[in-house]
């Protein structure tokens, strides 16, 4: 012990040891708190390291500012005092994080007047006896004064030193940025999550990171006022399109529950896979509810996502507005905008209760925040389903099948009438065939590409895995009282793999064009309402913005009453203009702008001499797609919703949402109700449903075929 001491009183008797003893021991916390409370979601030796590593460069920068300060007290105060800041930055993280599942941000502190008091009641209830391990330094560095151990270095040192400390934090930094961009392209820009900014930088660059967040989104909404409501609205009334007598209504009161189909093209339905002269149909579930007279179902519907990907679909179909030109709305503004989104639309006029199910982390893409926003009631994540193991689950969640069936004990105590989410992930580059148990069987393609040789062999899974829900609903009784919505979020064929791609779908890839890299972001969009007899297949050309105005008039709600850039894509006055998310690219029935290019649609000849009155008419097309994505745009970076009072919607209270305790809170909810309750458990006489899930293997179904797993390392991310 006398020895311990004695190095330490020698360590910490020059200014730089001073200095270095600080930043080792909040790299030190830092790492506990990163194993111990932190969920990072690392995967593999190369994220591990990066986190090892990350927070050294900024503790040592901020701390290492104190050396520049000659005065030996002044120096010591001021070295302790960023000391003591970054550590209580790191301890309010970890209580936050205890109560939250998610790192505090800028938004987080300014939005809310309840937040400090929130830290400091979670300091008080969720502090642990481990807790002492954060703490310990404080009662050594009491000791060591007392036994006055500790010498203090009255030898300011050269200006020089404490530059080339600055300048080795901001070479490590440097270092660290590159790996955690190697790790994650476009780290900074799409956003992604707030874990994966701690994971790959640290909490204190995460800090940095949210309050350039905050400052941007700040300055848009500051510079925006109700005036700017009037083009928007004009917009909004000038593009109404009229519901179709047909359709309008048909669903009302019915359960509503979304499908996402991750990754899931267009392309696929009735596709039939050729390997070794065998014919192989990759979604025959799907195919048939395509074509059943219970579906209407869009042949021409396409993604129109950018950099949020499925955040932006998400944000398309739940809210009838555009994501962003740049990162993720659902990062960028999903914790601080007022929206109106579906989920609140319905609970506040026809009292739906709403759920999301996920089985990857609530984080991801700001969804434990947004989805508040959104009004949904209650976000099973993962923290809900099965534990992840290698054999259930891949970097993005459990595969389907498990958290459907996962599911089922949560869906059936939600009262009726719902609107449900399920986010599905096993269609998810990059394709990895390695499913659970028996799951590997469908065939793979034998193109030069593992990502496409694998990618049929998922959407096949998927597939399964949506048949064996269908039949659950049918078997629970769900079905007949319910709407089921089945949605592509984006493309799952990049398009620099597209000529790869080629041959299989009948295209030479020494002629493949910009017009083909097009029409592959053609998405399903399929509402299936049993019961139904008029279902059929619509060629009308429209987007995942037009969905909530579908949806709203399948269930009776007038749409005009919100403001939604979309139109009803079963409505005669919708205009078939389909704004994608790159300035300048659009689709039309007889146009279509891709890649600084135009083409014929229906033929793919491109256009590159227009006469006059061809030239015009695809600058009114382009003019009609700009203008609605400007008009989409001013509403979502201006936050001019906050400024709407015309959809009689209350503000929603995002206090009044909670995700941590959702399946006690649904149980307490029936037992308040008692007769009253309208959830399927209540309706079975507390019987559960779980048991009526039933998910056979692709080898029960068709034999013993199975192909080798593919593998690929992952660039293309959601």
């Amino acid at each position: 012990m006398k020895k311990v001491l004695q190095y330490l009183s020698s360590m910490l008797g020059t200014r730089l040891g001073f200095v270095l003893a600080l930043v080792s021991l909040l790299w030190f916390k830092t790492l506990v708190a990163y194993l111990t409370d932190f969920s990072l979601d690392t995967d593999g030796f190369f994220q591990n390291f990066i986190a090892v590593v990350n927070p050294i460069s900024t503790s040592l920068f901020f701390i290492g500012l104190a050396l520049y300060l000659r005065p030996t007290k002044l120096f010591y105060a001021s070295a302790s005092l960023l000391y003591f800041i970054l550590f209580a930055w790191l301890f309010s993280n970890i209580a936050y994080y205890r109560e939250f599942s998610d790192f505090i941000t800028v938004n987080t502190m300014l939005a809310s007047s309840s937040v400090s008091a929130g830290l400091g009641e979670s300091f008080v209830n969720l502090f642990r006896f481990q807790d002492i391990i954060y703490f310990f330094d404080f009662f050594l560095f009491a000791f060591l004064l007392f036994k006055k151990r500790v010498l203090f270095d009255k030898r300011p040192l050269n200006p020089r030193a404490g530059f080339a400390i600055t300048a080795l934090s901001v070479m490590l930094f440097s270092t660290n940025l590159f790996m955690a961009e190697v790790d994650r392209p476009e780290l900074l820009s799409r956003g992604f999550s707030n874990t994966y900014i701690v994971r790959g930088l640290g909490l204190n660059a995460f800090l940095a990171y949210s309050a350039n967040q905050t400052y941007r989104t700040s300055q848009d909404r500051a510079e925006a006022s109700e005036t700017d409501l009037e083009p928007v609205k004009t917009y909004v009334n000038e593009h109404y399109a009229q519901p179709n007598d047909d359709y309008y209504g048909i669903a009302k009161g019915r359960n509503v529950i979304y499908i996402h189909l991750e990754s899931f093209q267009q392309f696929l339905i009735d596709y039939q896979l050729q390997v070794d002269g065998q014919s192989y149909e990759v979604t025959p579930f799907l195919n048939s509810l395509y074509h059943s007279q219970e579906t209407v179902a869009f042949s021409n519907f396409f993604n129109q996502v950018k950099a949020g990907k499925t955040s932006d679909s998400e944000t398309l179909l739940e809210t009838g507005l555009f994501g962003l030109s740049q990162g993720s709305f659902m990062v960028t503004y999903g914790s601080t905008n007022t929206q109106a989104a579906a989920p609140d639309i319905l609970a506040q006029t026809q009292g739906y209760t709403s759920a999301v199910f996920h089985g990857n982390s609530a984080a991801f893409w700001n969804r434990n925040q947004t989805y508040k926003k959104w009004g949904y009631n209650y976000f099973f994540d993962a923290s809900y389903f099965s534990e992840q193991t290698s054999n259930n689950s891949f970097q993005y969640g459990l595969n389907d099948k498990v958290m459907l069936k996962d599911s089922i004990k949560y869906l059936e105590r939600l009262q009726q009438p719902f609107y449900t989410k399920y986010i599905t992930v096993s269609n998810h580059y990059p394709y990895t065939t390695s499913l659970v148990g028996n799951e590997t069987g469908f065939p793979l393609a034998k193109t030069e590409d593992d990502t496409i040789n694998g990618y049929f062999a998922t959407a096949n899974y998927l597939d399964s895995s949506v048949e064996a829900f269908f039949n659950y609903l049918k078997a629970s009784g769900l079905y007949d009282n319910s709407i089921i919505v089945l949605y592509g979020d984006h493309y799952g064929i990049s398009n620099s793999r597209n000529p790869n791609l080629a041959e299989l779908i009948g295209k030479d890839s020494e002629t493949w064009t910009s017009y083909d890299n097009a029409m592959l972001q053609r998405v399903p969009y399929m509402v299936v309402v049993p019961g139904m007899t008029n279902g059929r297949v619509i060629d009308t050309y429209s987007g995942q913005v037009d969905a909530l105005p579908t949806l709203l008039h399948l269930l009776g709600e007038d749409s005009s009453k919100y403001l939604q850039v979309g139109q009803d894509m079963l409505s005669s006055e919708h205009d078939q203009v389909v704004a994608l998310r790159t300035d300048g690219y659009f689709i039309t029935p007889k146009y279509t702008s891709y890649g600084g290019r135009v083409y014929y649609t229906d033929t793919g000849i491109e256009i590159t001499n227009p006469d006059e009155t061809t030239a015009a008419e695809i600058q009114v097309a382009r003019e009609s797609a700009a203008l609605q994505l400007k008009t989409s745009d001013a509403i979502q970076t201006g936050d001019l919703l906050r400024f709407y009072k015309e959809s009689g919607l209350k503000p929603i209270n995002i206090d009044a949402f909670s995700y941590k305790d959702s399946y006690e809170a649904e149980k307490a909810i029936e037992k308040d109700l008692g007769d009253a309750s309208t959830s399927l458990f209540s309706q079975r006489n507390n019987q559960s449903t779980v048991e009526l899930f039933k998910a056979p293997s692709y080898q029960d179904l068709h034999g013993s075929l199975t192909p080798s797993s593919t593998s690929s390392s992952s660039t293309s991310k959601d």
